[in-house]
């Protein structure tokens, strides 16, 4: 028996980026049941968050440099809240926002960037950071100090630094999201905005090929929030078909992180597999597996209309 996959499906990998370093590689993307896409003109929410159960810390970030000359600051609610299921983070960030995101309202020489302000592993909170003499542009490589969390790069105004590797502390810089949380947009249209931790988290990342798997070294095409984007693979030693794995680019390129469900004999609470071609003769199916449509009919977005994945039969 066939069965078509809506993008509302577990196997339809809508996900939402969490800050979480695994074995020393970049973000890992949990997998999500149920996120809006954050896309050019949208905003996101996301329910049903299914959490690693060991987050990995990473080194604490330094602490802030001083408030620069004519600085104003502005604090966030500092009322308690619950934290939002769809990011780890706490809420009430211990200090609060010290810039707005959006804004960049930092004085000259600095910009706003998120960071964890508590010595955690999840950015959590707004800063002014120094912005470095001779700035990255987005695609540049790029370096942070004390952790990917910090907050503190040499990247330029209106970027980061990510997939920072925890040893090394390099990665390249990606661009902040521009306009609003109403109305985020990125620069460069073939980039598309992704919100998460409530908005403390806007970023610009690279649409992709599933198929093709178009992105850059040490990349993954994958489903995040409704948009094929490339984010860091995070698979490891792991992410061969069949293999477990709890986020959306723990799977080796070409695979992605399927609800169990979908995968005969996973024990987790998903299994890798692989994207196919609805048609080919020969598609990159294990044994007992078929390639069925991704979308259900009439939903897939131009262009992915034979966009399948490997299931069970």
């Amino acid at each position: 028996m066939t069965m078509k996959l809506s993008k509302r499906s577990t196997l339809g990998i809508l996900a939402v980026i969490t800050t979480g370093w695994l074995s020393g590689c970049g973000p890992t993307i949990l997998i999500d049941e149920d996120t809006e896409s954050a896309g050019d003109d949208m905003t996101s929410s996301s329910t049903g968050m299914v959490e690693p159960p060991n987050p990995v810390t990473t080194t604490p970030p330094p602490p802030p440099p001083p408030p620069p000359p004519g600085d104003t600051t502005s604090s966030a609610d500092s009322s308690t809240t619950e934290p939002d299921v769809d990011f780890i983070f706490d809420p009430d960030g211990g200090a609060g926002n010290d810039c707005d995101l959006w804004l960049q309202d930092c004085a000259d020489g600095y910009k706003c960037m998120p960071w964890a302000n508590d010595g955690g592993s999840s950015w959590n909170a707004w800063r002014c950071s120094p912005v470095a003499e001779d700035p990255g542009a987005r695609g540049d490589p790029c370096t942070v100090e004390g952790s990917g969390v910090s907050g503190v790069d040499d990247c330029e105004l209106g970027a980061m630094c990510w997939d920072v590797d925890p040893e090394t502390l390099e990665g390249h810089c990606i661009d902040l999201c521009i306009g609003d949380e109403s109305m985020p947009a990125c620069e460069h249209p073939q980039d598309t905005c992704h919100l998460t931790g409530s908005g403390v988290l806007a970023i610009c990342l690279a649409t992709c090929e599933p198929l093709i798997q178009d992105c850059g070294d040490g990349q993954a095409c994958v489903d995040v929030s409704g948009n094929f984007t490339c984010v860091p693979d995070a698979s490891g030693d792991m992410g061969a078909p069949g293999e477990a794995c709890e986020f959306v680019n723990g799977c080796d390129p070409g695979l992605f992180c399927a609800g169990s469900e979908f995968v005969a004999g996973c024990m987790s609470v998903g299994c890798c597999t692989a994207y196919c071609e609805v048609g080919d003769p020969v598609p990159p199916c294990e044994p007992g597996q078929i390639c069925t449509p991704y979308y259900e009919e009439g939903e897939a977005p131009p262009g992915f209309e034979l966009l399948g994945a490997c299931v069970q039969s």
